[in-house]
Order: structure tokens, then C-alpha cells, then sequence
């Protein structure tokens, strides 16, 4: 087995626990469904914010998912003008078998911008 990457961003209405936690949790389950991820799989997940966000950490919805043993961080995201507001990014490091173009990168909502390729 390799050690993959599955990357998500999502944008969030407003700056509250509830919107951050939900549209947290909505990302979450598509890259894993999407992706076919077994939650033992995975190694670590890394959750940034912009700095307009700050009601929620991230990380708190996957912990509601059952994610108990799986390494968390949460982190700020840089601030670079005319970047994308109230944005959620994720990085998923897992355990696969899966070849790099096999993996379904998920950008949500106006979150879609970032990654037109996709």
C-alpha cells in the first residue's frame, strides 16, 4: 500500500459553529465516499481556514464522525488578497492502493474555483 492524498475545499455561508461544523462534515463525507476510504485508513488530515473564519474548529466535525484515533490538525490559511472568502480546505493522507489519478480530488460550493481542472 501507498500513502495518498485526497485534497477538498468547501465555502461556508456565514461564520458560525454550525455552518463550519456541517459544511466540515458535508466535505468530509464526499471525499471519503468518493474516494472509498476506510477511516482506518487514514494516516492524518489537515484542516486550514480562512481568517474569516474562526466560530469553529474544523477538525471538531470529524471528531463528530467517529474519527476518534485519527491524527487532527487545524491551522490558518494564509492570507493573500483577493483569495477565496470563508473558505475550509482539507488535505486527507490515507493508506491506498489507489494510482494518483484514481484519486477524486472534491471542491464544493464556489470552493469549485479553485481547481477548474477538476
Amino acid at each position: 500500500m501507498k500513502i495518498r492524498g485526497i485534497r477538498g475545499a468547501i465555502t461556508v455561508n456565514s461564520n458560525t459553529k454550525e455552518e463550519i461544523i456541517n459544511s466540515t462534515k458535508e466535505l468530509l463525507r464526499e471525499m471519503i465516499e468518493k474516494n472509498r476510504v476506510d477511516i482506518d485508513d487514514i494516516c492524518f488530515i489537515l484542516f486550514s481556514a480562512t481568517d474569516d473564519l474562526d466560530a469553529a474548529f474544523p477538525a471538531q466535525a470529524a471528531r463528530e464522525m467517529g474519527m476518534k484515533y485519527v491524527p487532527l490538525l487545524d491551522f490558518s490559511h494564509m492570507k493573500v488578497p483577493e483569495a477565496l472568502k470563508r473558505c475550509i480546505r482539507i488535505l486527507m493522507v490515507f493508506n491506498s492502493d489507489k494510482k494518483p489519478e484514481e484519486i477524486k480530488h472534491i471542491y464544493l460550493k464556489e470552493a469549485k474555483m479553485l481547481r477548474p481542472d477538476l
